[in-house]
């Protein structure tokens, strides 16, 4: 693999990733760019003792723009992009409405209980494949690699980045879940504190090897296996299940077989095997319905200084859609309780899954 890292016109910084070492990058930004926004302010919520990212600036940013204006796309004499490159494979590239950046800013008290600081850290765009058309599902098993490659670059200088807690890797997909650009992509988030979801799984995995000493994630995966009901797809490295107490109508968590804190820690052979049983999951998806399927794909990491000897990493997959016409919405229970209710037994997804024919 080959990695080139250049400037775009305001000064951030983009890397190209290629399977070829000839590839030319040499393709500049030439673009009137205004000033980089300040970075957001995080604020302290002392009730659930989270923190909150107040980030204005990204009310103004690009907004499902046609084909014609798509900014992930590769530059074009007379129609200069994010990609000043006039093709490429996989790109990554500093976020221009970042909700977390290391740009200064300017924080003030608010009053309360709350706390105020700046929302340092660090937010990226990955653009999966320069075909503004296609879909993850539709990737190569060589471009599968080559996006797993370059998460596994970003999760490690990122993580190496001053004030840096935890990386989080992830593609929004679909109008349903509220993207802004079509073209197929996902983004990364350095957070400058540990998130909430993780911090909630550690405590129960803490919990669990006090009782059983093993470790909570590694025992689901094998009890999943076991008990078989669920299981969606698997082969030598990767298994692919709807967990038994899934919140989302459609959901299937991708694990590893051996146990890694992150993407960083798998070996070729496994790092090669997730992508035809990933695309194989996203395939069943958008047929079960015979339509794309509008999902989250969020991979779960180890955090940079705490709980790595805890950790498994793995991706969660899930939908809001319940059914060919009709979407979940998180509504009182959900929203205001945090108390989910799956209209859809996840054995039943599983065995609808299993049974959509792919190409």
């Amino acid at each position: 693999m080959k990695r080139t890292i250049t400037h775009l016109a305001d000064g951030r910084e983009l890397f190209y990733f290629d399977r070829r070492d000839d590839a030319d990058r040499s393709a500049v930004d030439e673009r009137d760019l205004p000033p980089r926004p300040p970075a957001s302010e995080l604020r302290y919520d002392p009730l659930t003792e989270e923190w909150i990212a107040m980030a204005g600036h990204r009310q103004g940013r690009t907004f499902l723009p046609p084909a014609s204006e798509c900014p992930l796309c590769p530059s074009v004499p007379g129609r200069p992009t994010e990609i000043p490159s006039a093709e490429y494979e996989v790109v990554v590239f500093e976020n221009r409405f970042p909700s977390f950046s290391a740009q200064p800013g300017t924080y003030g008290q608010v009053g309360g209980l709350s706390e105020v600081r700046p929302g340092a850290g660090r937010c990226e765009v990955v653009c999966f494949t320069s075909e503004h058309d296609s879909s993850f599902s539709r990737l190569s098993p060589e471009q599968v690699e080559l996006v797993m490659e370059a998460w596994i670059d970003r999760t490690a200088e990122l993580s190496a980045m001053p004030g840096v807690e935890q990386v989080f890797c992830f593609e929004n997909r679909g109008a349903e879940i509220g993207i802004t650009l079509t073209h197929p992509h996902g983004q990364i988030y350095a957070y400058p504190y540990v998130t909430p979801r993780t911090r909630l799984t550690f405590g129960a995995a803490e919990r669990h090897r006090e009782r059983t000493g093993g470790n909570l994630f590694a025992d689901v995966l094998a009890a999943e296996r076991e008990a078989g009901v669920r299981v969606v797809a698997s082969n030598e490295h990767w298994t692919a299940f709807v967990p038994a107490a899934a919140r989302w109508p459609v959901e299937v968590h991708l694990y590893p077989h051996r146990r890694v804190p992150d993407l960083g820690g798998l070996e070729p052979a496994e790092r090669a095997a997730f992508g035809p049983l990933y695309t194989d999951v996203l395939r069943r998806l958008d047929g079960l319905f015979d339509m794309p399927m509008p999902y989250i794909a969020a991979w779960h990491q180890a955090p940079v200084n705490v709980g790595r000897d805890l950790a498994y990493a793995h991706m969660e997959l899930f939908s809001i859609r319940r059914a060919a016409n009709k979407l979940k919405y998180l509504a009182g229970s959900e929203s205001a309780m945090g108390a989910f209710v799956n209209d859809v037994l996840p054995e039943e997804t599983a065995q609808l899954l299993r049974s959509v024919v792919t190409d």
